[in-house]
């Protein structure tokens, strides 16, 4: 099991234009199907009709992929949100707060 054991840290996960890419991809085995449906009749012809239906396949498997990835998407840019938010709030209180005592004695020893 040792050399299974990874030596060192993972990366951090590329993020790019996510959602974009899924429709594309969901696009393009959808504009496969349409190309490949008028040559329904060879492909029956010789027993490769699964050819015209694995693109309608990945077209649908495409679909369940955009309504994961905006879902994805929406919490990502929800959660970034509520933590600049949360930052904004601590900042906030970080000005409000009187200086400690210990810092007001200390400056007032100064003056003096």
């Amino acid at each position: 099991m040792e050399k299974w054991t990874p030596k060192h840290e993972a990366p951090e996960p590329l993020e790019g234009p996510v959602v974009s890419t899924i429709v594309g991809g969901t696009v393009l085995w959808f504009v496969l199907f349409l190309a490949q449906l008028p040559f329904y009749g060879w492909f029956a012809d010789r027993g490769h009709t699964w050819w015209v239906w694995t693109p309608l396949a990945g077209a649908g498997l495409g679909l369940i992929g955009i309504w994961y990835v905006r879902g994805r998407d929406a919490a990502l840019k929800r959660h970034a949100a509520a933590r600049a938010e949360a930052d904004a709030q601590t900042a906030a209180q970080a000005e409000a707060e009187p200086r400690s005592e210990a810092q007001a004695s200390g400056a007032d020893r100064h003056t003096a």
